[in-house]
């Protein structure tokens, strides 16, 4: 068999009940885990910057939070209109806690926290807030931006769909 006939061959296979099968069972299993297991997610906007930039395309892993919880630092995607519309965002604290931002610096439970990712400047003031049994605060890493623009806050465990992945 030439080269050409090798290529056309494998670029256009003939059409076998095996084939087809072998197409279904990709299509079915590529369509599962990208729906149940990775997540893929496109950031628009710039609240996890400098982390995560505006238009970047990351996936969350469903499963990381079977059987634990979400840590202070974890990336989460959180499910806001069902799998339409998922905010990426950074815990901070998790029920039980008390969260606070004076002049900048986040406070959890009266000490400051010092935080190992890239955060920038900010002049946040917000109050203390205690978090529910069963929540988590979230806020982005770009705080450069005002408070009043900016999503954040205390979330319901079951509202967290997963771990950023990548």
């Amino acid at each position: 068999m030439n080269a050409s006939a090798v290529w056309k061959n494998f670029l256009f296979p003939r059409l076998t009940p095996r084939l087809l099968l072998r197409m279904a069972a990709v299509a079915t299993a590529s369509s599962l885990l990208f729906y149940f297991v990775l997540v893929p997610v496109r950031l628009k906007g710039r609240s996890m910057e400098p982390t995560l930039r505006d238009g970047s395309l990351h996936f969350i892993f469903a499963g990381s939070y079977v059987f634990s919880d979400p840590r202070p630092g974890d990336v989460v995607g959180i499910r806001l209109a069902g799998r339409r519309v998922i905010l990426l965002k950074r815990v901070v604290a998790a029920g039980g806690e008390t969260v606070s931002f004076r002049d900048g610096v986040l406070f959890v439970d009266g000490k400051p926290r010092a935080e190992k990712y890239p955060v920038t400047e900010c002049d946040w003031n917000y109050p203390e807030r205690k978090i529910g049994p069963g929540n988590f605060f979230v806020v982005g890493d770009n705080r450069s931006v005002p408070i009043e623009h900016h999503d954040f806050g205390e979330v319901p465990a079951k509202r967290i769909m997963g771990k950023l992945l990548w």
